[in-house]
C-alpha cells in the first residue's frame, strides 16, 4: 500500500531555511503527482507544491520563489527546500499523492 512518511521539520527563526524530506514505498513514485500540503494551527488544508512525473513543477503564491519541489526517483523520495521561511509558514506539513498523506512534520517559524 501507499505508504508516506515525512521528516526535517523543526523550528527555525524567520528567514532560516529547512529541507523536508518525504520518504515514499508502496506505488510507482516516478510515475505519479507528487504534492506537498500544509496545515497551520486552526485552519484548513493548503496546497504547497506539486511536481508531476516529468518533474514540471508548481507552488502556490505564498511560497513562490521561496520554495523549492524536487524529488529523486531512484530513492523514491520528495523534498521541499524551504527558503526565506515566514511565521505565516508554521504548519505541519504533509507529503500527499493519490488521496494519500503521511502523517506530517511540524515547521514552526518563530523568534
Amino acid at each position: 500500500q501507499v505508504q508516506l512518511v515525512e521528516s526535517g521539520g523543526g523550528l527555525v527563526q524567520p528567514g532560516g531555511s529547512l529541507r523536508l524530506s518525504c520518504a515514499a514505498s508502496g506505488f510507482a513514485f516516478s510515475s505519479l503527482i507528487m504534492s506537498w500540503v500544509r496545515q497551520a494551527p486552526g485552519k484548513g488544508l493548503e496546497w504547497v507544491s506539486t511536481i508531476n512525473s516529468r518533474g514540471v513543477s508548481t507552488y502556490a503564491d505564498s511560497v513562490k520563489g521561496r520554495f523549492t519541489i524536487s524529488k529523486d526517483n531512484v530513492e523514491k523520495t520528495l523534498y521541499l527546500q524551504m527558503n526565506s521561511l515566514k511565521i505565516d509558514d508554521t504548519a505541519v506539513y504533509y507529503c500527499s499523492t493519490a488521496g494519500t498523506r503521511g502523517q506530517g512534520t511540524q515547521v514552526t517559524v518563530s523568534s
